[in-house]
């Protein structure tokens, strides 16, 4: 092969790759609420707890090409969690945990998203629960399968850092590390 052939070569494929990469970019708008999930897990006196919560309404703007212009958030029905009994649902919503009389919803708004490669994201933005805002990075693996998007992420939460959890529950009873795990669905636009 001369030199010739070969540039053009590689030319023509870096203009195919480059097209196709274009072709393979998605955009996506909507959460759909009935085929996502929000899940939490901690320890509890030596046993692991799993918990979900039922009700939540996610937003997107997110566009696999342009990643730094998208924007996420998520608002939760505090009332609306499943941590295994009623006992400890109810207990849950005291003043002493997530005071859903006075705070009933949590929120998470994103700042910035940062691309890090091979479908994977730093989402960075506001988290707000009991009224105390923080701002946690969560990273995020995006799957795209048949036109549907499905983010995956988790993170850690020191209940501690939003006052969740007060009074007598201070102590080591419950673990003060909680993992949330969330998988929003979403059609490609």
């Amino acid at each position: 092969m001369s030199l010739r052939s070969l540039i053009g070569t590689v030319l023509l494929s870096t203009a195919l790759f480059s097209h196709s990469g274009r072709l393979q970019a998605a955009e996506y708008t909507t959460v759909n609420p009935a085929a996502s999930t929000l899940s939490f897990t901690f320890n509890q006196m030596g046993s692991r707890v799993y918990g979900t919560f039922a009700r939540f309404v996610g937003t997107l703007d997110f566009d696999t090409a342009h990643p730094d212009t998208a924007h996420a958030a998520l608002t939760i029905e505090l009332n609306s969690i499943d941590a295994g009994s009623d006992d400890a649902n109810r207990q849950l919503q005291t003043p002493a945990w997530f005071d859903t009389a006075n705070y009933p919803m949590a929120t998470f708004e994103s700042s910035r998203v940062e691309d890090l490669g091979e479908q994977r994201y730093r989402i960075t933005g506001n988290l707000t629960l009991r009224g105390i805002t923080r701002e946690v990075s969560v990273p995020v693996l995006l799957k795209s399968e048949g036109g549907i998007g499905i983010f995956d992420g988790e993170l850690v939460v020191k209940r501690s850092t939003f006052s969740i959890g007060a009074g007598e529950w201070a102590d080591t009873v419950v673990s003060d590390d909680i993992e949330i795990r969330f998988r929003m669905v979403a059609p490609q636009h």
